[in-house]
């Protein structure tokens, strides 16, 4: 079995939390029993979470041997550049080593996206803008290093695709069944 969820902001990517305050975790979601999160989504981000009952399949979308793209809308402080966006394209420093190049781009206008609760802060002096960022590696808080490497710090991150399986018209917190073709 292969689940698509939209994992809403502040959720945690397991079924309980160990943490001393409480937080939201996927066992308030219906998901169906035996399934668990093939990869994780932060605390803060948002988006395309696939859960899975399958061991072999959660390690062949998890392993960063098969290289499995993930792609991301990214809200960021401040206008990219073209230098800025051209240094996603091409790999970063980041502390734990350089990336992957990432495939990256200017959105002309804000993704429909459903509103997030609670909603990021608007500050009328700043700027904000998005950016669509494909990234196949997995590294902690990857994006958000990348973006704040460039100068352009993240303020919402939603996943929206993890090689083929896409989040489609999901609402937060809904999930579907998908077919199991591995790409």
């Amino acid at each position: 079995m292969l689940i698509a969820f939209n994992k809403p902001f502040h959720v945690l990517c397991q079924f309980t939390d160990r943490g001393t305050s409480p937080r939201r975790t996927l066992a308030e979601f219906g998901l169906p029993p035996g399934v668990y999160p093939a990869g994780r989504l932060d605390h803060d981000s948002e988006g395309l979470l696939l859960l899975t009952d399958d061991g072999t399949l959660a390690h062949r979308i998890t392993d960063p041997r098969h290289k499995l793209p993930k792609t991301y809308l990214v809200q960021v402080e401040g206008t990219p550049s073209d230098d800025q966006v051209q240094a996603l394209r091409s790999g970063v420093a980041l502390n734990d080593g350089p990336t992957r190049p990432a495939l990256a781009r200017r959105l002309e206008a804000p993704p429909a996206l459903w509103p997030r609760e609670p909603p990021v802060r608007f500050r009328k002096t700043v700027p904000d803008a998005w950016l669509e960022l494909g990234i196949s590696e997995g590294r902690n808080r990857q994006v958000r290093r990348m973006t704040a490497a460039v100068g352009l710090p993240t303020l919402r991150l939603v996943r929206m695709a993890i090689g083929d399986w896409r989040l489609q018209a999901l609402e937060p917190g809904q999930w579907r069944a998908l077919s199991i073709s591995f790409p």
